[in-house]
C-alpha cells in the first residue's frame, strides 16, 4: 500500500502459524492455528496507523510480530534504520534484534499486569536501559527521571512501587518504559481500553503530544472505533488473521469499501435520533476458528453481500483510490454506509 510519508517498516506476506496438539496428551494429532495470513502493510514515518477487527482476528499476534516475540512462519518485516539501511527484521540475527529492539516498543494493553509488582517504578523504567547496555549510574537515574517528567509523572514518585498508583499513572509508567530507549516505532496494543473515559482522553492526549514532540510513528491496536477514527492517519481491518481493508481513516469512516469495514462501524455510536439503526444489513454468527481452512473469502459466510463467486473464489486487491485496498469481489460496486469524517484532533475530558 501507498504511503505519503517515507515508509519506516513494510510487512510483506507476513505469515503466523502455531502447531497444537488436539486431545489429551496429543492423541487426536496436531492442527495449525494461522493467526495472521499473508499480511502486507507499509507504516510511514510519522504515522499513526489503526489496526481494528474483533477479538481473535489476530491484531495483537501481528503486533508481536513486528516485535519478534513471534517468528513469523512466512514473508518479511523490512525495517529501515535512520541509516537507511534496510534489515529484514524476521531473518536478523540475536544481536542485530538487540539492537533494533531499541527502535521498536510497545505499550501493553493492561498496566496492572505488565508492571513487575517487586520494581519501584524507577527500575521498571529504567530496565530497558540496562538490559540494552545504554546507560548506568548517574546517567540511567537522569534518564529516568526525565523520562518520568516527560509523561506527566512526578520525579519524587520514582521509588514508589506500582500498587501505589491509580490506573491511568500505572499506564504513564508503561509509556516511559517504552519511550527510554527513545524509539522510533511504538506498537499501542489496546493501550487505553483498561482505562476510564476521563483518564483514557487524557492518556490519548500525552500520546499525541509525545508523537508531536519526538516525532514517534505509531501502531495503535484498537476495539474503540471511536478513538481510531480521531486519532489514526489510516486503518487497517483485520478479519481471521488476513487485513481484508485498508484506507486513509477520513475515507474508510465516511465510506467502506469492504461489508465486514461496514459491519465494524454500524458498532459505533452516532449522536443523530433520525438516523434508523436498521439502515446497515446485519451479520449473523462469530468469527471463525482460525484454525479452520475457509475456501472464497474468509468472510463470506457471514456476509450479507454474499454471491456464489465468494464462497469459492479468494478475492484479490482492488485499489478503490490511490491509498484504499479492499479484498471484496465488488469493492467497485457495493454502496456501503459510513459514518462521516475525521473529527477533532484532541480529546477532551466529559
Amino acid at each position: 500500500m501507498i504511503t505519503k510519508n517515507p515508509p519506516l517498516l513494510e510487512l510483506r506476506d507476513v505469515s503466523m502459524e502455531f502447531p497444537i496438539a488436539r486431545g489429551w496428551f496429543g492423541t487426536k494429532g496436531r492442527m495449525t492455528v494461522r493467526a495472521v495470513r499473508n499480511v502486507s502493510l507499509s507504516i510511514g514515518q510519522g504515522e499513526t496507523i489503526g489496526l481494528v477487527g474483533e477479538s481473535g482476528s489476530g491484531k495483537t499476534t501481528l503486533g508481536r510480530c513486528i516485535l519478534r516475540a513471534h517468528r513469523p512462519t512466512g514473508g518479511s518485516i523490512v525495517y529501515r534504520t535512520e541509516d537507511g539501511d534496510e534489515v529484514d527484521l524476521v531473518t536478523a540475527s540475536p544481536e542485530q534484534l538487540r539492537k533494533h529492539r531499541r527502535d521498536i516498543r510497545m505499550i501493553f494493553q493492561d498496566p496492572n499486569s505488565s508492571l513487575n509488582p517487586r520494581l519501584t517504578v524507577a527500575q521498571i523504567i529504567g530496565e530497558p536501559l540496562i538490559t540494552n547496555k545504554l546507560a548506568r549510574g548517574a546517567e540511567l537515574k537522569d534518564r529516568v527521571l526525565e523520562t518520568m517528567r516527560l509523561v506527566g509523572l512526578r520525579p519524587d514518585q520514582a521509588e514508589r512501587y506500582p500498587h501505589a498508583f491509580s490506573g491511568g499513572e500505572r499506564q504513564r509508567v508503561g509509556i516511559a518504559r517504552a519511550l527510554i530507549t527513545n524509539p522510533r516505532l511504538v506498537v499501542c496494543d489496546e493501550a487505553v481500553t483498561a482505562l476510564d473515559v476521563s483518564i483514557r482522553s487524557q492518556v490519548l492526549n500525552l500520546l499525541q503530544e509525545l508523537q508531536e514532540r519526538l516525532g514517534l510513528t505509531y501502531l495503535f491496536i484498537s476495539h474503540d472505533l471511536a478513538v481510531i477514527k480521531h486519532l489514526c492517519d489510516r486503518v487497517a481491518v483485520m478479519y481471521v488473521g488476513e487485513l481484508v481493508e485498508q484506507a486513509p481513516s477520513e475515507e474508510l469512516f465516511a465510506r467502506p469499501r469492504h461489508p465486514y469495514t461496514e459491519a465494524l462501524l454500524s458498532s459505533l455510536p452516532v449522536p443523530d435520533p433520525d438516523r434508523r439503526r436498521d439502515e446497515r444489513p446485519p451479520i449473523s454468527g462469530e468469527i471463525p476458528d482460525p484454525a479452520e481452512q475457509i475456501p472464497g473469502c474468509v468472510f463470506h459466510p457471514r456476509c450479507p453481500h454474499a454471491q456464489d463467486r465468494c464462497a469459492h473464489d479468494v478475492p484479490g486487491e482492488h485499489h478503490t483510490g490511490p491509498d484504499t485496498v479492499s479484498r471484496c469481489h465488488f469493492a467497485e460496486d457495493l454502496q456501503l454506509l459510513g459514518i462521516g469524517g475525521r473529527g477533532a484532533a484532541r480529546f477532551h475530558v466529559p
